[in-house]
């Protein structure tokens, strides 16, 4: 009897922990990464139809950190496939996010405690991700191209200026005969949320080069050995180590991403980049003044780099979840500086709450229409900026005909 007993209540267990690490992922990616659901304005049918003919390029998504199949549909959560095919965009940014601190907050954290962990045991992730950084982003990059090669051509992994140019010309050759040629192909493109993956070892950047990643931020939301975070205790600038990391992303074609590095350390990238700079995701202070967005002198610097600001869609960044806020920041970022410096950066499925899912970009192509942009500036926003700084930033150093920045500047 004690044994059926013990055996009963061991089947019970058994199916208890299975349920929890079948079910128990997938409740907290929608939890975590919310559509609020509040009323969003009618889309005209010229803005539907400008809509279909933009390249649309977001740059940064966290979907990678979700146990979740990018290629089916999902009723929860922002992003997969067939959403960024209804969306019409042309080129999505996929972040490896690797640690995040308990309590997360965008005023001060330490590097002691990491949420991370448990996503990886409750998503049954290899035991090689258990403690390692690195592997945690190795096997994300695994994910995107494991998903790349299962789609039949439908997302397409990027890692050259090569591929960004075959990708262009098959989107607008299905849209040419789309009766016949099926949908239009998506280029995916990897990045990382931290340079802490690196684990202390600046030849990891090797590492993540060959396992696909082509651009990267220094920081998330800790300080670590390569700089300060805007979200760290000490707020630092770069350390020689970081300075180090982005002589060599410059180098090889990895894009250095300023998003969530203190306000020193995006000062001293300003000063030192040789290549266009980007600012994945995020906002502006101007519209939304928060310890999270970028001031106007800063908004200048990227500027001035040639580089290019992807507005987020959520609250921290736009001090709102609407179209219009979103709207209201890039046109802040168009009157300062220039439209060729806007850029889309909606931090989908990074545990932020936002108005709707990729899907719904066109109510992104609606506000800027409505806010007065034309249309040569919402093709350059959604998109053609991003096409712009993304090839030429693939490309390493030594293949670009002008002289780099710092080389201009000792021959004056």
């Amino acid at each position: 009897m004690i044994r059926k007993l013990f055996l009963g209540l061991l089947g019970l267990a058994t199916i208890a922990a299975a349920g929890f690490f079948i079910f128990a992922p997938a409740i907290v990616d929608a939890d975590m990464n919310a559509v609020d659901g509040k009323p969003l304005p009618e889309i005209s049918e010229k803005a539907r139809d400008l809509h279909a003919s933009l390249t649309i390029i977001d740059l940064h998504s966290d979907t990678l950190l979700w146990k979740r199949d990018v290629l089916e549909r999902h009723d929860y959560a922002h992003m997969d496939l067939p959403r960024l095919r209804d969306g019409n965009v042309a080129l999505q940014v996929f972040s490896s996010v690797t640690k995040t601190p308990k309590n997360q907050n965008y005023d001060s954290n330490s590097d002691d405690t990491d949420n991370v962990t448990l996503l990886v045991f409750g998503q049954l992730q290899p035991p090689r991700t258990w403690t390692s950084l690195l592997e945690r982003s190795l096997y994300h990059a695994e994910k995107l191209q494991r998903a790349a090669a299962n789609s039949q051509g439908a997302l397409q992994s990027i890692s050259k200026d090569a591929d960004l140019n075959a990708l262009m010309l098959k989107r607008e050759g299905a849209m040419a005969t789309r009766l016949e040629g099926g949908p239009k192909p998506i280029g995916a493109l990897f990045s990382a949320e931290g340079l802490h993956n690196l684990e202390g070892d600046l030849d990891n950047l090797d590492v993540l080069y060959d396992a696909g990643m082509r651009m990267a931020g220094l920081t998330h939301f800790f300080d670590n050995e390569l700089a300060g975070s805007m979200h760290g205790t000490n707020k630092g600038g770069l350390t020689e180590m970081g300075r180090d990391a982005i002589r060599r992303m410059e180098e090889m074609g990895m894009i250095v991403d300023i998003a969530h590095c203190s306000q020193q350390c995006v000062t001293e990238i300003i000063a030192i980049a040789r290549r266009p700079i980007v600012s994945s995701h995020g906002g502006v202070q101007a519209t939304c003044n928060v310890n999270r967005n970028l001031s106007d002198e800063h908004i200048r610097g990227v500027a001035a780099t040639g580089g290019i600001i992807g507005i987020g869609y959520w609250e921290g960044a736009v001090c709102d979840t609407s179209p219009e806020a979103i709207a209201r920041a890039m046109k802040h970022v168009r009157d300062l500086v220039g439209i060729e410096h806007v850029a889309l950066g909606s931090d989908f499925d990074g545990t932020v709450t936002v108005r709707f899912d990729t899907a719904g970009l066109v109510h992104v192509t609606q506000a800027l229409m409505n806010a007065g942009f034309s249309e040569a500036e919402i093709r350059a926003a959604m998109g053609e900026n991003a096409m712009r700084v993304i090839g030429e930033g693939l490309r390493p150093i030594s293949q670009l005909d002008q002289v780099p920045k710092a080389e201009e500047d000792d021959a004056s």
